[in-house]
């Protein structure tokens, strides 16, 4: 592979978050112990451009796709009252409503973990509990960050790939 290919694949893996199963398998073991100790409903991981990284708990009425990109995108407008404010951003928002409610909490720089709760639970309990999800998942986030990826791969990938490809066509 050329070095321009490695320096586009490199870009890649700095500006989108990239999720391999293990990586997964990881955060829905902290998510649903979560959501045991908390007693949440449902808790949503999303990124801050609003794509779903996984869902755990009870399913939500509306499709992910929509409701991640609407919580990515509340998240977005208050960030900028926060900074009409004085502040940098708001880390954790907090809706109720006269059955459920939902807290979106900020984890690192990219994750949003957003977490739908009824009268089983109060607000006190999901914040506590989150606080120190939030902890473990960042650890989990930033060992996916700094993993090399390419190691993941056998390396002649590559090469093969090029080969089947030009067979192909």
């Amino acid at each position: 592979m050329s070095n321009k290919n490695n320096s586009r694949d490199e870009n890649l893996r700095k500006s989108r978050l990239v999720f391999y199963e293990n990586d997964v398998l990881k955060l829905n073991a902290e998510i649903d112990t979560f959501l045991e100790l908390s007693k949440a409903r449902c808790a949503l991981l999303v990124d801050r451009d609003g794509h779903l990284v996984t869902r755990r708990g009870e399913p939500v009425k509306t499709a992910e796709d929509t409701i991640s990109a609407l919580i990515a995108g509340s998240f977005a407008a208050t960030r900028e009252m926060a900074r009409l404010l004085g502040e940098n951003e708001f880390a954790i928002l907090f809706h109720q409503g006269t059955r459920d409610s939902i807290q979106l909490q900020l984890i690192g720089e990219r994750t949003l973990l957003a977490t739908l709760f009824d009268g089983r639970t109060n607000l006190g309990m999901v914040r506590f509990y989150a606080q120190e999800t939030a902890g473990r998942i960042t650890d989990i986030l930033h060992d996916i960050h700094t993993q090399d990826r390419k190691a993941d791969l056998n390396e002649d990938f590559g090469s093969r790939a090029e080969d089947a490809l030009d067979k192909l066509f």
